[in-house]
């Protein structure tokens, strides 16, 4: 035990107290003091059984005022106070923490008088924290509903939002009958807040023109605030065009939709109804969106749009190149929401159907200020590795590609054209994409690369393994910063199937949902017992190099589970989203029985 003493040393102190006696708390109504710090240290005992939450609890020791929690947060660094002083007599504390970066954390209690601070013996975590991992469901679940394909946080991770695409209720707008399974796959988004280490749901979310098959909750995207809501309807089948038209001819089959939801206090309304241009049968417009942090610059994908025109404003009638793709920029200003940009790749390339067309505008992501765009055409077929050339070769089927355009003022234009350094015909680059907040770090996911390297080799030994690549920006100019797999690396395990990463850009986590592991938790033992039960893995970057951290896993690992279907990380990393659209428990609510699995395909999102 290590007693730690203020600057003055008890003599010192007492004689400072005898002729000073204010100074020490003496006299009418002051405190009471002691020329020691306390003689023993109470001692922590730490549990783990609230989402993401350390908990702490101790009995009081008389001679203390105070207590101050110490954290050794890998094992390694050093302790620092977490949070601030802790008052005599609440002999517990709550610690919010990123599970995933505290496997080998230690813990220290001080209990602190005026004199001092006596350290208690330290606490060590242990296990996989299985206990503290989140495990939320929808509040109607049902087998089939996919929730969890898709999910998005908001900056300070209070706010989680989460798509079920196969949802089955014919309600319409916010939070209506959720009973009524007469429009199959309609699809709709739950919205949960975070009280505390307590999540509750919000808001159940349904489009304002519900019909079947709309797949409503494609795609979704939270503002910084999480006061703005993008969800991506891309089945949706109106022939309506632009801003809040007409949503009841449903005469263009899977033309798509968007719609935008706001929040004020505790409550949400849909804004807007937001169309393409140039509404086409099997756009799929909504496949993919991103917002800006202050939700103001949307960006819609329209994987299936099949014009043949190029770059910016181009011609948007001429449909021969089928499954081409397409990406729409939407400004809002005030209330309203306008287009402002029709864009489309430098190297359009389509086909007869879309297995063969570039799919351009699959995967989108904004910077926070909105001036960066980039997008992923997983379709394109150039076979070179090139930056900005190279774009006509088209020998290397769905190799993919990622564009990056930015903004001045209101006209955008395509800054770089990106592929992998390894790029092979059916890697599909581009299948996912993130951009950190200033737009100057991108990762890429490529979920059927097939290289079995774990340090950087390249021998396709292992197909559909799946890679992510990690770029860097220095002023217009890009390269790329790192080649990462998975340190367990295995065909069909599809890394990068989704990625997100942190404002900073030095936080990556990225889904596998082909992994076959079938151990819960942080850092398992491997194995391939369940078979697509999926994983994730952390990354974190140093300087110009990146580490893995994490191995995650469900907290109910099992096959078919495709954890990772979808993932998003808080603005500062320490909240992690992961959506396993497969899970099949029938569980309803936050936390409820994992282990029931009457409800195939129902889908959950574990927090981490």
């Amino acid at each position: 035990m290590t007693k730690q003493n203020s600057i003055f040393t008890a003599p010192i102190a007492y004689l400072f107290c005898l002729l000073f006696l204010s100074a020490c708390g003496g006299g009418s109504g002051g405190s009471n003091t002691s020329d020691t710090a306390p003689v023993t240290a109470a001692d922590p005992t730490l549990i783990f059984s609230v989402i993401k939450t350390f908990r702490f609890s101790w009995t009081d020791v008389s001679d203390a005022t105070h207590y101050k929690l110490l954290e050794n947060s890998d094992g390694a660094s050093g302790f620092v106070q977490v949070g601030s002083d802790i008052t005599q007599g609440t002999q517990s504390f709550d610690h919010i923490v990123p599970l995933y970066a505290r496997l080998n954390a230690q813990y220290m209690l001080q209990s602190c008088n005026d004199a001092g601070c006596t350290d208690s013996s330290s606490v060590s975590v242990s296990g996989n924290l299985v206990d503290a991992i989140g495990y939320v469901k929808a509040s109607n679940t049902e087998s089939s509903d996919q929730f969890g394909q898709s999910v998005s946080l908001s900056d300070d991770g209070d706010t989680l939002a989460v798509g079920a695409i196969s949802e089955d209720s014919q309600a319409i707008g916010i939070d209506g009958q959720q009973s009524n399974n007469t429009a199959l796959a309609s699809g709709a988004v739950y919205i949960f807040v975070r009280s505390g280490s307590s999540w509750l749901q919000q808001a159940y979310l349904k489009a304002s023109n519900t019909q079947e098959d709309d797949h409503f909750g494609a795609s979704i995207a939270l503002s910084n605030d999480g006061n703005t809501l993008a969800v991506g309807a891309s089945g949706e089948g109106s022939n309506a065009v632009g801003i809040d038209n007409d949503q009841n001819n449903n005469s263009v089959s899977r033309s798509g939709a968007v719609y935008v939801f706001t929040r004020s206090g505790a409550s949400w309304s849909q804004q807007s109804y937001v169309k393409a241009s140039n509404s086409g049968a099997d756009d799929q417009f909504g496949r993919s969106v991103a917002l800006s942090s202050d939700g103001n610059t949307l960006a819609v994908g329209a994987s299936g749009e099949d014009s043949n025109a190029t770059g910016i404003d181009g011609d948007q009638s001429n449909n021969s190149a089928g499954f081409s793709g397409a990406v729409y920029v939407f400004i809002r200003s005030v209330n309203s929401w306008s287009q402002q940009e029709y864009i489309k790749a430098s190297n359009t390339g389509g086909g007869v159907s879309f297995s063969f067309g570039d799919a351009f505008g699959i995967s989108v992501s904004l910077s926070d200020d909105g001036n960066t765009l980039a997008v992923g055409a997983i379709g394109e077929g150039n076979d070179s590795n090139a930056f900005d050339g190279g774009q006509d070769n088209n020998s290397a089927t769905f190799s993919g590609a990622v564009y990056i355009f930015t903004r001045s003022v209101n006209s955008w234009s395509q800054q770089e054209y990106i592929k992998a350094s390894n790029a092979e015909a059916n890697d599909r680059f581009g299948t996912a994409l993130s951009l950190s907040g200033d737009g100057n770090t991108l990762a890429v996911g490529a979920g059927f690369e097939d290289s079995n390297a774990i340090n950087g080799e390249d021998n396709n030994m292992a197909l559909d393994s799946g890679a992510v690549y990690v770029f860097t920006r220095s002023v217009n100019s890009w390269s790329q910063q790192a080649y990462i797999k998975a340190d367990n690396t295995d065909g069909d395990d599809r890394l990068g199937r989704s990625v997100t990463l942190s404002n900073d850009g030095n936080i990556l986590a990225t889904g596998a949902t082909g992994e076959d592991g079938s151990f819960p938790g942080i850092n398992p033992n491997a194995n391939n017992l369940s078979s697509n039960a999926g994983a994730v893995y952390i990354f974190t970057r140093q300087g110009s190099i990146w580490f893995q951290q994490a191995h995650v896993k469900a907290s109910n690992a099992g096959s078919g589970d495709a954890f990772g279907s979808s993932i998003k990380l808080s603005g500062d990393g320490k909240t992690l989203a992961v959506g396993a659209a497969g899970e099949g428990s029938n569980a309803t609510g936050t936390d409820g029985d994992q282990t029931d699995n009457s409800a195939s395909s129902s889908g959950a999102v574990f927090l981490y």
